[in-house]
């Protein structure tokens, strides 16, 4: 069950936050990078930094893609639970938390594809998100930031 949104919570549209943690997923099994450090969510457009060595191909542009809508399409649960940051530590990275976190977490995982700490909004269900489509990307110094939207 979703909790309800406070000062202590993102505000971002559920269905383009979840399918964020299904690209960052994605990226991390294809690229072997980190999830991106930089995101910029939102209900018309979203956009994710990765740190690669090289800007992704064409095709694995159009690999990504796919990837992510074969996932949307399994139907996935989207579900939430709560444990202790040692807990937390062997399941999940924790590098981007803040050092003053608390001692137990919230834990949001999409199916059996990604789970990750995670205090937004989400879908119930990846059917509830709709198709996912690259739009624009950039790479520069080390960085490929990747623009997308939902249909």
């Amino acid at each position: 069950m979703e909790e309800p949104l406070n000062e202590h919570n993102k505000c971002e549209h559920p269905p383009m936050h979840t399918v964020e943690h299904i690209l960052n997923q994605t990226m991390v099994r294809m690229f072997g990078c980190p999830r991106s450090r930089n995101a910029h969510i939102e209900r018309k457009k979203s956009k994710c930094d990765y740190i690669l060595s090289q800007a992704p191909t064409d095709i694995e542009i159009a690999d990504i893609e796919q990837r992510v809508n074969e996932v949307i399409a399994r139907n996935l649960s989207v579900t939430i639970e709560f444990m202790t940051y040692q807990q937390a530590s062997s399941l999940v990275d924790l590098s981007k938390l803040p050092d003053n976190v608390s001692e137990t977490l919230r834990i949001v995982r999409v199916g059996d594809y990604d789970v990750c700490a995670c205090i937004g909004a989400h879908v119930h269900n990846t059917s509830e998100i709709g198709t996912f489509k690259i739009i624009s990307h950039t790479f520069d110094n080390g960085v490929w930031r990747v623009r997308f939207r939902l249909l």
